[in-house]
């Protein structure tokens, strides 16, 4: 569910129509709905009444926006991070680091060090070597590193091949068959306090079945840890769970569905649980509006060209991604049409042969959830400035992120001194 609903024939967020928000602010523009977020909090936390002190930390890479972020922060949740950005926009938001974990295959010593330095509640480790690099900064900086290993089941999360994360032959995690020997050398190395276990098998998971399976291998790796002295005091199930995209495909589990099955799952297992939710928490809760720049005749279909591009919305070009696209203010009439921007390529296309409302130039298009893996993917592009974010709450609405002049583009750019004028 969200908060994007026609009244008198104009799509609102929340009480705010977005047509005033596109004459504002102008177009491209992402707008986010604070009362949709709230309500997906809730949900989440509802469908896990059954947990006793689930530690939900919000997907960072998700959403970053610090609007965002301080609205989680305020209703209590936590951070999963993959960098030091990440972590810094966490903290500068206002979640506390004890409610922080940082997952990634890539970490850097310096990124560990700012970690340590915040008091952190988790490191997802995700290898030997990196073990030993943390187990190393941690010691010359005295403090102790609490962490868990990220284990690859080698479960296939049946989601797009970029987005799947838990199979054998993805960058992630420690094998499974290896996870024995990696807690022993853990438990040899001096600044790690070792704790947990983690899983994460991918993004825009449809299918509890996988899930399941995963969770099945992990209970009986914290038995096998336990049998050899480890204390296995918190488990991360990660994240994943899918949202409806295509309104014609089957919608996908419910939060309470996966908390009962969560709950089953994890019977017995004696951890504080923890989740990393992301594209469910955000992804419905934000629209990408975007002005119709001119309708061109095609061969088959017409053309209808908007001001978004890949550069501002890249997951259908990166994973032949659907998002729903809707008039701002619907005329009633239907036609089918190929939906691009301006980027020069092909790839720059959002739908090809998509029944939708009729537009034609001057109309403004919503892409509907777009709260997730969206703003936070977009690129400068074809010299295209990243756009505009816009948060609502009630009748309100504000500026979250301004859009980025071309000038302050341009000036990044630094010229040699033999190209320099003069």
């Amino acid at each position: 569910m969200d908060h994007f609903l026609l009244r008198d024939g104009v799509m609102h967020a929340e009480d705010v129509p977005l047509p005033a928000i596109a004459d504002a602010v102008g177009t491209p523009v992402y707008v986010y709905s604070t009362a949709t977020i709230e309500r997906h909090v809730r949900v989440f936390r509802d469908a896990l009444a059954a947990i006793d002190d689930p530690w939900i930390a919000f997907a960072v890479k998700a959403n970053p926006n610090a609007a965002v972020l301080a609205t989680l922060a305020r209703l209590g949740l936590g951070a999963d991070v993959v960098s030091g950005g990440e972590l810094l926009r966490a903290i500068r938001a206002g979640i506390p680091a004890a409610k922080i974990v940082f997952s990634g295959v890539g970490k850097t010593a310096e990124e560990m060090a700012a970690a340590l330095r915040h008091g952190i509640g988790q490191f997802n480790v995700e290898s030997e070597p990196e073990a030993e690099m943390l187990s190393a900064v941690a010691t010359e900086q005295g403090l102790v590193a609490p962490i868990a290993f990220r284990i690859n089941p080698d479960v296939d999360a049946g989601t797009h091949a970029k987005i799947s994360t838990g199979k054998s032959d993805n960058k992630f995690g420690v094998a499974y068959d290896r996870a024995l020997d990696a807690y022993a050398r853990a438990r040899e190395l001096p600044g790690l306090k070792v704790q947990g276990v983690a899983v994460h098998i991918g993004s825009q998971l449809t299918d509890l079945g996988p899930l399941d399976a995963a969770f099945a291998r992990i209970g009986s790796l914290i038995a096998a840890l336990r049998g050899q002295g480890h204390a296995i005091l918190t488990a991360d199930l990660g994240g994943g769970l899918g949202v409806p995209y295509n309104p014609a495909l089957p919608v996908p589990p419910s939060p309470a569905e996966y908390g009962a099955m969560v709950a089953s799952a994890t019977s017995g297992w004696g951890v504080r649980l923890m989740f990393e939710p992301g594209r469910v928490i955000v992804g419905n809760a934000g629209a990408l509006v975007t002005r119709v720049i001119r309708v061109k005749e095609g061969a088959n279909d017409p053309f209808v060209i908007v001001d978004a591009a890949m550069n501002d919305l890249m997951r259908p070009a990166l994973y032949d991604a659907w998002h729903e696209i809707k008039a701002v203010a619907p005329n009633g009439d239907r036609l089918t049409a190929n939906v691009v921007g301006p980027v020069c390529e092909s790839g720059d296309t959002f739908a090809m042969r998509r029944p939708m409302d009729s537009v034609r130039a001057g109309d403004l298009v919503a892409f509907m959830t777009a709260g997730a893996y969206a703003a936070t993917m977009a690129s400068t592009y074809n010299s295209r400035p990243l756009t505009a974010e816009v948060m609502v709450n009630g009748n309100f609405w504000s500026v979250v992120r301004e859009r980025q002049p071309i000038e302050a583009l341009i000036a990044a750019d630094i010229l040699p001194p033999w190209l320099e004028k003069g």
